[in-house]
């Protein structure tokens, strides 16, 4: 049986041609994960950039802010609600202890399980930095409109969201 090679346009890159700085003209630019992972990466540069001075990560804003909406919640359920590995959670929420920020308390109703709340110093901290989240995040859609930036997020909440929901 023979083999057909199909033929495909194979731009071929000269040294002393000016080097691509897009993908504009390739599959990437129509691909929907391609755009999100590039608008990922955007929208974390201005949040490390505005949290850097509390050497706070995402997933470590992420878990301040459910603690305190959720005070008592376990390292389980918080995984969950997360979507992180349990055993990164651990060292996440041990991080946040040793800096004082926050606190696991064991559980009355079952010894074997630790609710974790914020510390006093956990929850002014929280409050700044939902502060700087949100200025963050208008920076790094300062293209968008406000009606385009609730869209945006709207539309993404209802990808993230069917995701949850088969589970």
């Amino acid at each position: 049986m023979a083999i057909s090679k199909k033929s495909t346009s194979i731009q071929q890159f000269e040294p002393d041609e000016q080097e691509p700085t897009s993908v504009a003209g390739l599959v990437l630019e129509n691909r929907l994960g391609y755009a999100l992972r590039r608008a990922q990466l955007a929208v974390f540069k201005h949040f490390n950039e505005a949290m850097q001075e509390y050497e706070i990560r995402p997933a470590q804003f992420s878990s301040l802010v459910v603690i305190e909406g959720y005070p008592g919640i376990t390292q389980t359920t918080l995984a969950k609600v997360l979507d992180i590995d349990p055993p990164r959670i651990v060292s996440l929420i041990n991080n946040l202890e040793e800096r004082g920020l926050a606190l696991r308390v064991r559980c009355k109703r079952d010894k074997r399980s630790h609710g974790i709340f914020l510390s006093k110093k956990g929850e002014a901290l929280t409050e700044q930095l939902k502060e700087l989240a949100e200025q963050s995040d208008i920076n790094a859609t300062q293209s968008l409109s406000d009606i385009e930036r609730r869209q945006l997020l709207s539309l993404l909440v209802k990808i993230y969201a069917q995701e949850t929901s088969e589970e």
